[in-house]
């Protein structure tokens, strides 16, 4: 790396936030006095349920407690068993602990990473109480097959889009397909706002009130609580006025993501390496990730051509220390290898040319023989 050259980051806020001035989103709230649950969450709300295709959309202060909700909207409690995979940083894991659920993981599809519905299959075998099937990296997981095999089990399923805004295949959106759909606003998403924020969005009528009751302490009305497990969730008006003047942005900024995808994926296709399966409308892009045995000395060399990396996920949700008493051994090969060897490169909108091809020349240097 010269002198002149910058290390390109993992993600920018500057490059992706570039063009789109926010400062008007938030001096409108300013002026208005009024900041919690007002016109601006309403608005957002109404925008981003049409935009998944759904009827409702209940705005949360986090992708985590979305989950989390969603799981007590669908009556989801102790002792429960929630099916989800282990290679996802542990998110739904969260959620599932935070209700006094039990996780139980299947391994994941060897190509996308995400969940197996094979495995599934097996799974829905106990009738768990819920079923989270995460759309890892942006990459849409096998949903129609999912939902299918959950509605013939006549178990609830929840999809975690939290790295998917904006992903579809054949017309439906991630969100759309399952009971619920959680979503994380957390900045660096492909729709983020400019703190923490998150989202629950559903076509069930009853589920969607149940959500607003619980994101606000179990009110009925004020200071009547009548739904038990309710908590204070709730998105802010200066972030929900930030994300709907992103929103209209968000299909074009995906564009670019899967234009960076395409470049690496063309680029890296004669390398030692695994690439995203999909550049496809079903792919948003929100990590590049690769996958190699050599993934330590690839990120040094990276390092010292002045190209960021980071591992997501490194440690399974099966092997997390904090909850090795209650874990029962398990045997996921994929998901194991993939956390031993998952390496995510710069991937974000805003990158120039140039940093997509520093990138690409960085990683080509580290196999000077392959594709030659």
């Amino acid at each position: 790396m010269s002198e002149v050259e910058a290390m390109i980051p993992i993600f920018s806020a500057v490059a992706a936030n570039r063009g789109l001035d926010v400062s008007a989103a938030v001096a409108r709230v300013l002026d208005s006095h009024w900041y919690i649950l007002g016109t601006e969450v309403a608005q957002f709300e109404s925008e981003f349920a049409c935009y998944v295709g759904v009827r409702h959309c209940v705005s949360v202060a986090n992708g985590t407690d979305a989950l989390e909700l969603g799981l007590k909207a669908l009556g989801v409690g102790a002792g429960d068993s929630v099916v989800c995979v282990a290679n996802a940083g542990f998110y739904g894991s969260t959620a599932a602990r935070s209700v006094g659920a039990v996780p139980v993981y299947v391994d994941v599809d060897e190509g996308t990473l995400t969940m197996c519905s094979a495995a599934l299959a097996a799974a829905l075998a106990a009738r768990p109480a819920a079923v989270i099937t995460t759309h890892l990296y942006g990459q849409l997981s096998d949903i129609d097959r999912i939902a299918g095999l959950c509605r013939a089990a006549g178990v609830p399923l929840i999809e975690d889009c939290a790295q998917a805004h904006g992903a579809r295949r054949a017309g439906k959106m991630a969100g759309s397909s399952a009971d619920i759909g959680c979503f994380s606003f957390y900045p660096t998403k492909n729709l983020g706002a400019i703190g923490d924020g998150g989202a629950i969005v559903t076509g069930n009528d009853e589920l969607a009130s149940r959500l607003r009751t619980l994101r606000q302490y179990g009110w009925s009305s004020k200071y009547q609580v009548s739904c038990q497990g309710g908590r204070n969730s709730r998105l802010d008006e200066i972030q929900a006025a930030v994300l709907r003047h992103k929103l209209p942005a968000l299909d074009r900024q995906n564009l670019e993501r899967r234009h960076i995808a395409r470049r690496y994926n063309e680029a890296f296709q004669q390398l030692p390496l695994l690439c995203p399966v999909s550049t496809g409308e079903d792919f948003v892009a929100h990590l590049y990730v690769v996958r190699t045995p050599r993934r330590d000395a690839l990120r040094s060399h990276l390092r010292a051509h002045g190209v960021a990396t980071d591992v997501h996920y490194p440690i399974p949700d099966t092997r997390q220390p904090a909850y090795s008493a209650f874990n029962v051994p398990q045997t996921l090969p994929v998901t194991d290898a993939a956390s031993d060897t998952v390496v995510s490169l710069p991937c974000f909108p805003g990158m120039t040319d140039t940093e997509v091809a520093r990138v690409i020349a960085a990683v080509r240097s580290f196999f000077p023989t392959s594709g030659r």
